[in-house]
């Protein structure tokens, strides 16, 4: 018996008739979709203590259930100690059932933990049909136990879709469940 992740559920039977009716696509093929969901976080500290991107890498693996890659400077920056080649930060790309329950989990659990939370910005789009975020605090998954936690960083995730406007891609997003700010003009 296969599983099928609740979102991408959710995608197939309710999402893919709204948006064919809402932007008169006349193919499913032409709808838009969710293609990946990457997920960074940088490590100011990396350069002095090492420890502190081992902590970030666990953490990020942690929250997504796959492994974290180190990211390299691409630049050597004096002013910042920064050298060519040197490990400062974490990814993660997740693509397929592994991006929906981290999207349904995100959605559900995590969101509704972010102190004063009014829904997330919808001005985030690229103009490709991609739309970028930022966390301020990674202690909003359940997965992270707080006590075990040394220093609170941030964390950048993106939305990877086939979209070819931002309208497309917002209605896609909201349509599988990120709370967006409801904008009053």
């Amino acid at each position: 018996m296969s599983y099928t992740p609740r979102f991408k559920e959710k995608y197939l039977k309710e999402v893919i008739p709204a948006l064919m009716e809402q932007f008169q696509y006349k193919s499913v093929m032409q709808v838009p979709r969710l293609v990946k969901i990457s997920i960074n976080q940088g490590v100011g500290g990396a350069t002095s203590d090492k420890k502190m991107l081992e902590a970030a890498a666990a953490d990020i693996t942690t929250i997504t259930g796959q492994k974290a890659v180190l990211t390299k400077a691409k630049n050597s920056i004096s002013n910042f100690k920064l050298r060519e080649g040197m490990p400062i930060g974490v990814k993660v790309t997740l693509r397929h059932n592994v991006m929906y329950e981290f999207l349904d989990r995100f959605c559900t659990v995590a969101l509704p933990r972010v102190r004063d939370f009014k829904g997330i910005n919808d001005k985030s789009f690229d103009g490709r049909g991609n739309y970028s975020m930022g966390i301020t605090e990674h202690i909003i998954f359940p997965e992270i136990d707080i006590d075990k936690v040394n220093k609170i960083m941030g964390l950048d995730i993106a939305f990877v879709t086939t979209a070819k406007t931002d309208a497309e891609s917002l209605a896609l997003l909201k349509a599988l469940g990120l709370p967006f700010k409801n904008q009053k003009n």
